[in-house]
């Protein structure tokens, strides 16, 4: 297991996976997954004091999806299973070191940073932004 989690956290976890990815597939949870996970463990940054699923789910102003009807019923036995991965330690590259993603609309570019870190990469509508080497502990 790479974190602690409760069953709570893997149904949060789940929810907020589908409530931001449902659109990109399986694939695309998994990589807002990765985030979920990377900020756990990146102690930096605005991400220093969060230590559970639970305090970064909610952590203030940072997952829209929190605020989608997706994100407030129960998580199924396919989204609890796509959350158990990432819990466990899989990744999906351009997610794997991101602490950041966002979408920024059908035919539109990414932007070269976000929060000042650089792009990472691109799935499907998300785009993934990683710290800087030197900035946080290594994730991976």
């Amino acid at each position: 297991m790479l974190i602690n989690y409760t069953e709570k956290e893997l149904d949060l976890c789940a929810r907020l996976m589908r409530s931001e990815a449902l659109s990109e597939g399986d694939l695309g949870m998994l990589m807002v997954g990765n985030v979920i996970v990377n900020r756990v463990l990146a102690d930096c940054m605005t991400f220093s004091n969060l230590r559970t699923i639970t305090d970064v789910i909610y952590q203030k102003n940072q997952f829209s999806g929190i605020n989608s009807s997706l994100f407030y019923s129960s998580s199924t036995t396919k989204e609890k299973s796509l959350a158990k991965r990432v819990l466990k330690g899989e990744y999906y590259h351009p997610a794997t070191n991101s602490l950041w993603f966002y979408a920024p609309g059908n035919n539109t570019a990414c932007k070269s940073t976000w929060y000042d870190q650089n792009f990472s990469g691109r799935y499907k509508s998300h785009c993934f932004y990683e710290p800087d080497p030197g900035i946080c502990k290594d994730l991976h």
